[in-house]
């Protein structure tokens, strides 16, 4: 029986289509001189930006909380 792992740190492009955005829309709130700042702050991993799922999942609870 295999056991598979759930994937917790999502790529830009990933945290996009899981949020139904365009991966630039993050890139450009993600960039230190931005205007308006993502509401979720990714690790980084080197250069690489990664999203925690369950920062996102809480994000997108807190949306449909607020309307």
């Amino acid at each position: 029986m295999e056991k598979s792992i759930k994937k917790r740190l999502l790529t830009v492009e990933e945290a996009a289509t899981y949020l139904g955005l365009a991966p630039q829309t993050i890139y450009n709130r993600t960039h230190k001189k931005s205007k308006n700042p993502f509401p979720v702050r990714p690790l980084r991993i080197g250069r690489a930006l990664r999203f925690d799922i369950r920062q996102l999942e809480q994000f997108v609870k807190n949306l449909s909380q607020s309307g």
